[in-house]
Parts: C-alpha cells; sequence; structure tokens
C-alpha cells in the first residue's frame, strides 16, 4: 500500500474527501519530521513509538562488482509498535 492507497481507504472509511486525507497525512509527517529533528520521540499510545536512532559508520561493499566501501553514519527512525497494535495483529493473543 502507498500513501495514494492509504488516502482512499481512509477516505472511504470517514466519509470525508481524499484531499481532506492526503492534507493531514502529509501534516502529521511534517509534523513528525519537525518533531525528530528537534531531537524529540512521538509516542501514540496503544499504536506505537518513533524514536530517533544514530547508525555508526560501518563497512560495506558494492553487491554488483563487490568492491568494499565506508558507509557513512546517518540518523535514521525507529519504530516500536505499541501493545494494542501488538494485539490487533496478533488477535489478542499476546
Amino acid at each position: 500500500m502507498n500513501k495514494t492507497d492509504l488516502a482512499k481507504d481512509m477516505a472511504t472509511r470517514m466519509s470525508i474527501p481524499k484531499q481532506d486525507v492526503l492534507l493531514f497525512i502529509n501534516t502529521f509527517q511534517a509534523s513528525l519530521t519537525a518533531l525528530l529533528k528537534e531531537g524529540d520521540s512521538l509516542c501514540l499510545k496503544g499504536f506505537g513509538t518513533f524514536n530517533l536512532w544514530q547508525q555508526q559508520e560501518r563497512a560495506g561493499r558494492n553487491p554488483k562488482t563487490g568492491v568494499g566501501c565506508m558507509i557513512q553514519p546517518r540518523t535514521s527512525v525507529k519504530f516500536r509498535p505499541g501493545k494494542d497494535l501488538l494485539d490487533n495483529l496478533n488477535d489478542g493473543k499476546e
């Protein structure tokens, strides 16, 4: 599923125009990005938590040529699912 498919599904479920849903999704993405850039995390109770994660420099290689190279350190995001999300995915068996 991509952003357009998600927007269509949400618009149908909420009986609102797809453009309104796309505005919500884009605003959520912008807010989350700004929050993470400030070094904060976002916790949506029952759904999950978005946290910053610093990846270290590491050795890698080009899979096509086999030539080794160093992959530069970078900031990334980790998502840790919440209990309610996990329970719903596993039909309450956790």
